[in-house]
């Protein structure tokens, strides 16, 4: 049995129809033609119905599909072995990471963590914070690294990183010395607030807010960098990680306001892993080293 045939049968299942499949392959009509035959002279049974111009999968080719499919998945990670061993890899490194940290902590870290270790092959799957803990426990990902923690007995989570969460605003437009200081009350019940763009504080500082100022109004918006864009056109303020608008406030794009009357948390970074193997533990040594 050759490989080709089996990829030539799992497109011909998926689209049903053999011209659209030679063109999907890039082979002739005819040839798969060929490849449906002699896997079917290879199984001793027929695999398709022919109906016209379209092909349907017997009963026997639909219980077939799965395992077919199972086969292409073994070759095809082995293909995928071997090229990363040519290449010099030997270890495969597979981190989940939500969208935040991999928009602000994670490039310059990832960067260093590569250059000193060439032997490593990474890959990065962009995976909501929420999702983060499944992912791990499923074996999808090496090691996640998320804005929520875990209590799962199956995961191990360690904090990584402490981040200062700021209220911020846009630019009033006056001159940084001259003008006086924003004031907290002013600009949270002049302005919507901009929540639920961090899934780790969120639910709690909310509550003090509303506790503190009744009359506030609020508005969702779930990713920071659109709420960031958002302030920046005077649609709202909100309480973001530091390390998310550093750049801004330096640049004097975004203003800090400070906060007395609120008390304000934290946010988080931590990793989570279901095994601590030597590539794991080597990177989340790294990360911890590293000075964020």
């Amino acid at each position: 049995m050759e490989f080709s045939w089996l990829q030539t049968f799992i497109t011909a299942a998926e689209c049903e129809n053999f011209r659209r499949t030679s063109e999907i392959l890039h082979v002739s009509q005819p040839s798969v033609s060929v490849h449906i035959k002699m896997l079917e002279s290879e199984l001793g049974m027929s695999l398709f119905l022919r109906d016209g111009r379209r092909v349907k999968l017997t009963a026997e080719g639909r219980r077939y599909l799965q395992h077919a499919r199972k086969l292409m998945e073994v070759y095809e990670s082995g293909l995928e072995d071997l090229n990363a061993f040519q290449q010099g890899y030997d270890t495969k490194l597979c981190i989940g990471i939500s969208p935040l940290i991999a928009d602000t902590i994670l490039p310059s870290v990832l960067k260093r963590y590569v250059k000193a270790n060439p032997d490593v092959e990474i890959s990065i799957k962009i995976i909501d914070s929420q999702n983060i803990e499944e992912a791990v426990l499923n074996e999808d990902v090496d090691l996640g690294l998320s804005c929520l923690g875990s209590t799962h007995s199956e995961i191990t989570s360690q904090m990584l990183y402490q981040d200062k969460v700021v209220l911020v605003a846009p630019h009033d437009g006056l001159d940084f010395e001259a003008a006086p200081p924003l004031d907290e009350k002013e600009v949270l019940l002049s302005n919507y607030l901009l929540t639920h763009n961090h899934p780790g504080y969120w639910d709690d500082l909310c509550k003090r807010v509303k506790s503190r100022y009744p009359g506030v109004r609020m508005m969702r918006v779930s990713q920071i960098h659109i709420t960031k864009r958002f302030i920046a056109e005077g649609l709202g303020i909100s309480f973001l990680p530091l390390s998310t608008v550093r750049r801004e406030l330096l640049e004097g794009r975004l203003l800090e306001v400070d906060c007395y009357s609120v008390e304000i948390p934290d946010a988080h970074t931590y990793a989570l892993t279901k095994y601590n193997h030597g590539k794991q533990q080597e990177f989340l040594t790294y990360l911890s080293g590293y000075r964020f």
